[in-house]
């Protein structure tokens, strides 16, 4: 079986191989220095076996596909009537770096969007931002099973170039959703962005979701199984931004990318599929992740549909 499994993966790689479309995202300079030719598979079973492929171990930053887990470590924290108070649940239909809330609750529509994710960010309590990214980055480490190291580079770009992630925590602040300084906020947000990551340790970090909460590979409770069902119920409506109907009806998982040009893929209860592939699709998503996926999911059967 083991070796079906990693013949499919190492298909899959070689499938698309030669493709070449898409483009890196320009708007944070330091990841148009990427390789856009890079192409990584990683699967995690329930039990935490890897099956890796192609560039599984080389190093991106985690970018939006942090959005999920800052979201489930609020809830882990503060619980779910505060998290809602403060954060919707409904797809935006708009771009993830959209300056806006809903019309009604002056609230971000959804943590997977730009707006929601600096929400989260300020709900996990702290004392000040170096306490508050290190609470983000343990919890990212327990989930992934090994510390995750920080990227200076892409940081300080990405917050030279910040200003409309600036307009959006201003935004928010004057709406009330911000209990602290929006700048201190937005710093531990593009700080929890620039954390360095594989397709291997994204696999274990869906893993843990996969299995409601414990990492497989270590088998510590990370955290409960509740949160862990409305984190990945968010990730299957809202998860691929704008594209999300599209993904549900082709794949059917719950998902979240990242413009680092990661994809991570969760089947409750079986296992987790991680693309990583630093050309993106007018959206955002990683293209030749979606196309992997895609196939991956009409191959298998695996939609949770």
């Amino acid at each position: 079986m083991a070796e079906l499994v990693q013949r499919y993966l190492d298909d899959l790689v070689a499938e698309y191989a030669e493709v070449s479309d898409g483009a890196l995202a320009d708007y944070i300079p330091e990841l148009t220095q990427v390789d856009p030719s890079g192409f990584g598979l990683t699967l995690s079973s329930s039990d935490g076996f890897l099956y890796e492929s192609g560039d599984a171990r080389t190093e991106f930053t985690i970018q939006s596909i942090s959005k999920p887990f800052t979201y489930a470590l609020a809830l882990d924290q503060v619980g779910e009537e505060a998290v809602d108070a403060k954060i919707g649940v409904e797809p935006s239909g708009e771009a993830f770096n959209e300056i806006s809330v809903d019309d009604k609750t002056k609230t971000p529509k959804n943590p997977m969007i730009n707006a929601g994710a600096i929400a989260s960010v300020a709900l996990v309590p702290a004392a000040g931002p170096d306490e508050r990214f290190a609470k983000i980055r343990d919890f990212y480490s327990a989930c992934a099973g090994r510390p995750l190291e920080f990227d200076e580079d892409v940081y300080r770009s990405e917050k030279a170039t910040g200003s409309r992630n600036r307009a959006i925590a201003y935004m928010l602040d004057s709406f009330g959703v911000l209990a602290d300084d929006p700048d201190e906020v937005l710093d531990v947000y593009f700080r929890q962005c620039s954390l360095r990551v594989t397709s291997a340790d994204l696999a274990r970090m869906g893993a843990t979701l996969a299995r409601g909460g414990v990492n497989p590979q270590t088998g510590r409770r990370v955290t409960s199984t509740r949160v862990v069902q409305r984190t990945l119920s968010v990730m299957v409506t809202c998860g691929m931004y704008n594209a999300a109907g599209d993904w549900v009806s082709a794949v059917g998982m719950p998902a979240k990318s990242g413009v680092g040009g990661g994809i991570v893929a969760v089947v409750p209860g079986r296992l987790t599929l991680c693309v990583w592939s630093p050309a993106l699709d007018p959206q955002g998503n990683s293209l030749l992740g979606l196309k992997a996926l895609e196939l991956f999911a009409g191959k298998t059967g695996l939609s949770i549909f």
